[in-house]
């Protein structure tokens, strides 16, 4: 189409050269950095892991006491695994510690703000400098691009609370390059996403942008009522867990693969599926990852372990060794695609949604219920709610195959798993609330972890 080439050709380096702006160019090298061999990867985040730290050490007041008190030097990290020696930070050290992490070169009023939604029962203000956020959104563009959406082409967002352009710049952003379309979470109903499919029959978007279960929902309308040309060349799933029946919907209703995609407000890309669809590629030029035990210590590959983060590009509030919450898998193998990023095999869910076992341990909430749909027929969307270690509340939708025997099986499913000391109370609900983001979780524990 002309607007998807004037969009990509025209506008997206004309819109750059106003701003000043490098996203194009970071693009443009991820581009070419994303075929580099391993070795050749890894050299680069050290080179990129030195000069953060040896600034953070000078103009952090956070990390420049964090370093004195532990006796460590940026001089001292000479490999990737010397970083190990650097204490973990933690999102209540982030609350604590507040300005103190900002470097001492940067005024707060003239940073990039965010904040995250504290859905593990901390929130945080973030911030960042207009270059590492040009280097976000170039990091976006490629994996946006692994999904078979391009430069240009328009979009339909199934997102909460989505943006209204005001301003002359914002509308000319909105109309020439975000081009968007957008299916607001917070109001997801018959009506809404009705007249959603009737805006993309009139513009036609290539791709879709959304929260997982928002996206499934949407797919759901879309069976349901026999909706079969509305056909993407891309689907993009992030915020949150995609769960694998979601996915199979998601892709029957759309005749299109899905490609899930792992990210977060404090850092940004972490990883993303490419076209085969077999694990997420790291975003290596930008973030260095780690897996690790409840000691801080590294898991092996194939063993779940907390995912730890280095921002290699925020300067203006450097993030070292971020705890972000999230329970991961890593692999050693290589993908078919050739890409040298390694492999973030899957995701288990966030520390949040472990569940807490009479006589210890844990399980992956997400994943208990994952299973659960999928062996327990009658159950449209089910949530686990564990306020105590002897207590688990099953807010439970009914399905059309619902029966009285679904809540005996129900029951049973979840006896296998915490035994017949927990116990089970199920609520009979119409729907799983949103969160104030527009985003579901399925899984909360509030026991002390």
């Amino acid at each position: 189409m002309m607007m998807n080439a004037l969009s990509k050709y025209i506008f997206y380096p004309a819109w750059d050269l106003k701003d000043g702006s490098h996203r194009l160019l970071e693009w443009r090298q991820l581009e070419k950095q994303q075929w580099w061999a391993q070795k050749d990867l890894e050299d680069l985040q050290l080179s990129r892991l030195n000069s953060l730290l040896i600034y953070a050490e000078t103009h952090s007041p956070y990390y420049r006491e964090l370093f004195n008190q532990h006796g460590i030097k940026a001089s001292d990290i000479r490999t990737l695994k010397d970083i190990e020696r650097i204490p973990v930070t933690t999102k209540q050290a982030i609350r604590n510690g507040g300005d103190q992490f900002i470097s001492d070169e940067c005024k707060k009023t003239q940073l990039v703000s965010a904040k995250t939604g504290g859905s593990t029962g901390v929130s945080l203000n973030l911030y960042f400098d207009d270059t590492c956020q040009e280097k976000r959104n170039a990091a976006q563009l490629m994996a946006d691009r692994w999904s078979g959406w391009d430069l240009g082409m328009k979009r339909a967002s199934v997102w909460g609370n989505p943006p209204v352009p005001d301003s002359v710049k914002q509308k000319l952003r909105h109309n020439l390059l975000d081009r968007t379309i957008y299916l607001d979470t917070m109001d997801l109903n018959s009506r809404s996403m009705g007249a959603f499919v009737t805006r993309w029959r009139k513009e036609k978007p290539g791709a879709v942008f959304g929260h997982a279960h928002s996206i499934y929902i949407f797919a759901k309308y879309l069976l349901h009522e026999n909706i079969t040309d509305l056909r993407p060349q891309g689907i993009v799933a992030t915020s949150m867990m995609l769960l694998e029946h979601e996915r199979k919907t998601i892709e029957q209703a759309f005749g299109c693969q899905v490609t899930n995609r792992y990210g977060c407000e404090e850092v940004g890309l972490i990883a993303c599926e490419c076209d085969q669809h077999s694990g997420m590629h790291i975003n290596v030029p930008h973030v260095y990852v780690e897996f690790l035990d409840g000691n801080n210590n590294p898991v092996a590959a194939g063993e779940p372990g907390k995912i730890v983060v280095t921002d290699l590009n925020n300067y203006a509030m450097p993030l070292i060794r971020y705890r972000v919450e999230d329970v991961g898998v890593y692999s050693e193998r290589t993908c078919k695609c050739g890409r040298g990023f390694p492999l973030l095999e899957k995701l288990e869910g966030r520390v949040a949604d472990f569940l807490r076992l009479p006589h210890g341990g844990q399980v992956a909430g997400i994943s208990l219920v994952e299973r659960t749909l999928t062996k327990v027929p009658g159950i449209e969307q089910m949530q686990l709610i564990q306020e105590q270690i002897y207590e688990v509340v099953i807010n439970r939708v009914k399905g059309r195959e619902f029966t009285e025997q679904t809540d005996k099986e129900l029951t049973s499913a979840m006896r296998e798993v915490f035994g017949e000391d927990v116990g089970l109370t199920i609520n009979n609900v119409d729907e799983i609330p949103q969160e104030a983001s527009g985003k579901y979780r399925f899984s909360i524990c509030r026991v002390n972890q």
